[in-house]
């Protein structure tokens, strides 16, 4: 009985492949990229319509201004003359931020590493996932714990802090009254922005290719000197970018400042000293008993905040850009 051999059928050209591709995968990539497209194009017009509200409304209101919106340490929009500005919650607003970025960013970075390269697996895990859990406590729990908890203890730090640091001016407390101050603001600001730091740092820290870390570990450097040489460099471009997220929230931060801050249209150096004011603060205290002209003037430093926002999400998608590793290049 003769044996047949099979006969191997050459493949296909690459013309005749495309021409057999299913019309339902051509319909579905066309339907994929109207919803993408659409999806863009209406969020860049639903940012683009409350930027035309803002600004509209602020023009309102700033041209009936008596007083320089930049510079007026006053804020009465229902007098007569109207007179309000930005002076007092644009530096209680920068003030604050910066005094939680410089308390969040160190132990928010201290913390990723310590999951990232020094806890053990099982306690690991445990740790990230309680660090995630802050992230979603709401802002008015953090302000009733400020409130009721922060304000009142941090009343011997202050005297500490003022007793051998008020030599530096910001530290000297001038005036007696509680914690209720932007530096108080600052801490609390700075534990709602944890969460966010450290989860970003610690995704950026775990990307780091193990052959560098393997590589310094061969040629003798201790842990330490890894991450000094390896981790901290490929990492700068995430920390940064997770710091610069962490800061957008705490220029937006309502409830809690409202519930810890005790306000005053008052710009003084000495952090300790009660009062000062946010934008977001400003806006949520007298927003209800605003008249019309009221509300157009807080709408007005709402687009000084938006605009603030946006300057801060923008220089952060710009560092993120610089490395491929973080933009999605190479996906």
């Amino acid at each position: 009985m003769a044996s047949t051999t099979p006969i191997d059928t050459p493949p296909a050209p690459p013309a005749a492949r495309k021409r057999a591709r299913p019309k339902t995968g051509r319909a579905g990539d066309k339907v994929f990229l109207g919803l993408s497209r659409g999806s863009g194009i209406l969020l860049l017009m639903i940012m683009a319509s409350i930027a035309v509200f803002l600004t509209y409304r602020a023009a309102l209101a700033v041209s009936k201004n008596e007083g320089n919106f930049f510079t007026t340490l006053d804020w009465n929009p229902a007098g007569d003359p109207p007179v309000f500005g930005i002076a007092v919650l644009l530096f209680g607003t920068i003030v604050s931020s910066i005094v939680a970025m410089a308390i969040a960013v160190p132990v928010a970075v201290g913390i990723a590493l310590f999951i990232s390269h020094y806890a053990p697996r099982k306690l690991a895990a445990p740790l990230a996932y309680v660090v995630d859990l802050l992230a979603a406590v709401p802002s008015i729990v953090y302000g009733i714990w400020g409130a009721l908890f922060l304000v009142p203890y941090l009343e011997g730090l202050n005297l500490w802090l003022d007793q051998f640091f008020g030599w530096t001016y910001l530290f000297e407390k001038t005036e007696v009254g509680v914690a209720r101050s932007l530096f108080t603001v600052g801490i609390l600001l700075a534990i709602m922005i944890l969460p966010i730091v450290t989860s970003v740092s610690r995704e950026v820290f775990l990307q780091v290719p193990k052959m560098n870390e393997e590589a310094a570990l061969a040629l003798g450097a201790t842990r330490w000197e890894v991450i000094r040489l390896s981790v901290l460099p490929f990492g700068r471009s995430g920390v940064i970018s997770a710091s610069m997220l962490g800061l957008g929230r705490a220029l937006g931060e309502t409830m809690a400042v409202a519930t810890v801050l005790s306000p005053s249209f008052i710009i003084s150096g000495h952090l300790l000293n009660p009062g000062g004011g946010t934008f977001a603060q400003n806006i949520a205290a007298k927003f209800d008993e605003a008249d019309q002209f009221g509300r157009d003037a807080l709408i007005a430093s709402g687009l000084v905040l938006f605009i603030l926002t946006l300057l801060v999400n923008g220089a952060a998608r710009l560092i993120i850009a610089r490395r491929k590793e973080y933009s999605g290049a190479n996906a």
